[in-house]
């Protein structure tokens, strides 16, 4: 009688033989039910909702567990000229892309300033005059080392999450009199692929759950919150 989820990794990959230790058969019962989930709400459901997102997320973090170095954390020091932060990488499972998290005062009982800041390579790094993100992610961390307890969840959303190249595409388009949201959508891209749920993760893995958002975007708040985050 072999287990369902044995018999759904053969179907799946069957070039794939895994020996049948504890470990090898919690990873194919989390694929089995992974699968499972995705598919009921791919043919039952008008949206993934959380319950995959959780499900992906649980079945990437076991993967990690078998890598040689997962038992060496992703947190350390960082020095900068605002004052000394600590910093946290995260992998977001869906995305499959890398964040950080830049952080003081986990500890303290003030209620933490928190900026969401989506990667902008020209204005964070090459000081371009086209945005303001450079100045903003400045004085954000200015603001938070002020405030003794706060972080910065630096997403990597380049371009309102179109990517670099299609940035530079926009950037373009820009040049010849677009401005930014129509060069996108001539691009056949969206207006603002941004989002935030994984935010939400990245903050509650320091226990910030209820925190001040530096922000005037409405999706970033309504995110947080639907995302277990008191605002």
């Amino acid at each position: 009688n072999e287990p369902p989820a044995s018999l759904t990794s053969r179907i799946l990959f069957p070039s794939i033989t895994l020996a049948a230790t504890p470990k090898s058969q919690d990873l194919l019962s989390m694929l089995y039910w992974c699968l499972l989930s995705y598919l009921y709400h791919r043919f039952f459901s008008s949206s993934l909702g959380t319950s995959y997102y959780n499900l992906t997320r649980n079945f990437v973090v076991m993967l990690s567990s078998t890598k040689p170095n997962a038992n060496i954390q992703a947190d350390a020091e960082l020095p900068t000229k605002f004052g000394n932060f600590r910093i946290r990488a995260f992998l977001d499972p869906v995305s499959n892309k890398e964040h950080a998290l830049l952080y003081i005062g986990e500890n303290l009982e003030s209620t933490p300033l928190v900026r969401i800041h989506s990667e902008c390579l020209t204005g964070d790094a090459f000081g371009s005059l086209r945005c303001d993100c450079g100045p903003q992610l400045e004085a954000a961390m200015e603001e938070i080392q002020q405030n003794g307890c706060g972080a910065i969840v630096y997403l990597r959303q380049e371009g309102r999450n179109i990517g670099l190249y299609a940035k530079m595409q926009a950037y373009a388009l820009q040049d010849e009199g677009y401005d930014t949201l129509d060069a996108n959508l001539q691009l056949g891209l969206p207006a603002d692929g941004r989002t935030y749920e994984f935010a939400g993760e990245m903050l509650k893995s320091i226990g910030f759950t209820s925190i001040n958002l530096m922000t005037n975007n409405p999706e970033k708040r309504q995110q947080l919150i639907d995302n277990g985050i008191e605002i």
